[in-house]
């Protein structure tokens, strides 16, 4: 690793955008010195006038070359700062212990792009980004490792490959179990640490699966693209008569079913299906089924940029489908992961064209939680758009 920084120069229109403070600068960004960098070097970013703009670590294999971490040169001593400030939010935002489960690390969020940790009790689920900061990989361990002990976690992991063909890499402590068992809000859920996606739970989704809770009181709920049955639980917990789960995956919903046993429920009382989202809201229409209360959290529809208008006839599809089996005076909750599609694009595929009714009003539009914080000046980091309609 290089001891000395080398120096960047950037574009008028990148410079302006990392003075705004967007964490990225795309290859086009650079106007020179990028040709001679390392993954994981860092490097002073400078504007066209040569005035200093910042370190970033560097990643020139990648469409993003620079990922900018702030105003002081990076070391470990700059690594263990950003993880203590990161962590003593944490402290602050968890401070009763009713929720074991979170993020630690957002990465840009927390000026620390390309690194994402998450805590599920005692355990630590690293993500990284890119072969810049893999490079940095040990440095970031250690950092991490006395801040994350005083949360209670003994063991530092990563997931490495596919959902489907993934194992676990333990960076510090002794293996975990592949199943835990965690808090949120003091309720508990299971968490597949091996085979999960992300890194075993969708985080981001937390507070609104107690605003599900909150609104299900009596009503007959269908949760699509359940995975392992977070809003399902939480709805049946708020009271639920009964609470439909449907997703593809039957060794998600079987996780689900646990959750609902240790929480106290009977799964029994309830439905899960093995079932794709589209087809199952085909058959209920031609069996006359109607819900009170219906969750639709399916993946990301645009991974990437080309695909913004096929995602956007996705979810219209998916929403008109979905409200056709709506009961009067029902709720509809409609979320996306995907942070190429902003929140204006998304509502337009909940507007009364797209429905094919105009009985429905916006009654909320949620983010993703505090611990899961973004920048101002980087609009791609407010990826999660959960809306409330009624």
């Amino acid at each position: 690793m290089r001891t000395v920084s080398p120096s960047v120069s950037l574009t008028r229109a990148a410079a302006l955008a990392v003075r705004r403070g967007h964490p990225w600068v795309w290859r086009q960004g650079v106007t020179s010195g990028i040709d001679r960098l390392l993954p994981g070097d860092a490097v002073r970013v400078l504007s066209p006038e040569g005035a200093p703009l910042g370190y970033a670590l560097a990643d020139p294999g990648s469409p993003i070359v620079l990922r900018i971490w702030g105003k002081t040169p990076l070391d470990p001593a700059s690594f263990s700062q950003r993880v203590e400030r990161a962590v003593a939010l944490r402290e602050r935002l968890f401070a009763n212990g009713l929720t074991t489960a979170y993020r630690v690390v957002h990465g840009e969020g927390d000026r620390m792009p390309g690194l994402v940790v998450d805590r599920y009790g005692p355990v630590a689920v690293l993500r990284t980004d890119g072969d810049g900061i893999r490079r940095r990989l040990g440095e970031l361990v250690e950092a991490l490792r006395v801040p994350l002990a005083r949360l209670g976690i003994v063991t530092i992991i990563e997931r490495v490959g596919t959902r489907k063909e993934s194992h676990v890499v333990v960076l510090h402590g002794e293996p975990p179990p592949e199943r835990l068992e965690v808090q949120e809000h003091g309720v508990s859920f299971m968490v597949d640490l091996a085979r999960g996606q992300k890194t075993g739970a969708f985080l981001d989704q937390r507070e609104n699966r107690v605003r599900v809770g909150a609104l299900a009181a009596e009503k007959r709920v269908l949760n699509l693209f359940s995975y392992t049955g977070g809003f399902s639980l939480w709805a049946a917990r708020g009271g639920a008569i009964r609470v439909t789960s449907v997703d593809l995956s039957a060794e998600a919903l079987a996780t689900g079913e646990e959750s609902f046993r240790r929480a106290g429920l009977d799964p029994r009382a309830h439905l899960f299906v093995a079932a794709e989202a589209f087809g199952f809201l085909s058959d209920a229409k031609r069996r006359g089924l109607s819900w009170d209360l219906i969750v639709s959290d399916p993946p990301s529809f645009a991974p990437r940029e080309q695909s913004v208008e096929r995602a956007l006839g996705a979810y219209r599809t998916l929403h008109r489908a979905c409200v056709e089996l709506l009961a009067p005076g029902g709720l509809f909750c409609a979320a996306s992961c995907s942070s190429h599609v902003n929140a204006e694009a998304f509502v337009t595929t909940l507007d009364d064209a797209a429905l094919g009714r105009d009985d429905l009003r916006l009654l909320e539009l949620i983010g993703a939680p505090a611990d899961h914080p973004t920048l101002p000046g980087w609009p791609e980091g407010r990826y999660l758009k959960f809306a409330i309609l009624g």
